[in-house]
């Protein structure tokens, strides 16, 4: 009963708000709207910043990070205005930052906030691998995954019932549980069923912010081949340690990196070794 309540929720509310994914095509369910998404990202934003330390822009490996953030940023931006809607991208806040951390990680929050941990470095390598882990993390925001994964976990947890769309009503009718879910999208505890359908399109967003990442890195000057070597990388450190992709919300290793391959004809099609402009990217709030 509760997983016919759940797609039967799922199901009216996309009558009025389904949209798409750009370059994919891929038809997702967004409740919630960009700037409510991005007013949140923007306090957690800080708050990260606040308790972590952040490298001083002035040495190489954050100057780099910059860089490598604003000519895909401005990349996208350049992608958005040849396809015809100059304006998709019109909320978003550029701003990336390299924080001191072992983990090897990076991440981009809904609005276009991102977050390079130093750990990752070392397996990155250059500025192409960079461009890698920053085009498949920018990719992530401009799909609007966050803003799915809440819509979906907000139906699914009761937060919203069918017919009610929004962050604010949410918050008014849980806020506890809300801001809880924004803390941590795919770690609270939904109904069997639910679960797994969400993971399921963890997956599937992992694979589509590889593919717009591709594209987005290659508008910006950087070879898209590179992303076979990165993705060969990452798959030696993290032998034997990862769940099994069935439960996992990123692809196996092998199937990244074959899909991968077979999306390179397609990006390098946008591959170009001229530099991208960075002057007008950078819009710091």
């Amino acid at each position: 009963m509760k997983r016919l309540f759940l797609y039967g929720a799922l199901f009216l509310s996309a009558v009025w708000a389904c949209t798409s994914v750009p370059i994919t095509g891929r038809n997702q369910l967004l409740l919630v709207s960009d700037s409510e998404m991005n007013a949140m990202a923007l306090t957690s934003y800080k708050q990260f910043l606040d308790t972590n330390k952040v490298i001083s822009p002035t040495t190489s490996q954050a100057a780099m990070v910059k860089k490598v953030g604003d000519r895909i940023a401005k990349a996208a931006q350049k992608y958005f205005e040849q396809t015809g809607k100059p304006d998709y991208l019109s909320g978003y806040q550029w701003q990336t930052e390299l924080v001191q951390s072992n983990e090897v990680n990076a991440w981009c929050m809904p609005g276009g906030k991102m977050v390079v941990y130093t750990g990752i470095l070392p397996i990155t390598l250059n500025e192409t691998g960079l461009a890698v882990v920053m085009g498949h993390e920018v990719s992530h925001a401009i799909a609007k995954h966050g803003a799915e994964r809440m819509s979906q976990q907000m139906v699914a947890q009761g937060l919203l019932q069918a017919g009610q769309i929004g962050l604010q009503i949410a918050m008014q009718n849980k806020p506890q549980a809300t801001q809880g879910l924004w803390n941590s999208v795919f770690g609270v505890a939904a109904p069997a069923g639910a679960q797994l359908t969400l993971l399921a399109n963890g997956r599937g967003q992992e694979s589509e912010a590889d593919h717009l990442g591709l594209i987005f890195m290659a508008m910006a000057g950087y070879n898209p081949d590179e992303a076979v070597a990165f993705w060969g990388r990452m798959a030696s450190l993290s032998k034997g340690s990862k769940p099994p992709v069935f439960l996992s919300t990123h692809p196996s290793d092998e199937q990244r990196i074959a899909d991968i391959q077979s999306l390179l004809p397609e990006a390098r099609k946008y591959y170009t070794t001229s530099a991208v402009s960075t002057s007008t990217t950078t819009n710091k709030k």
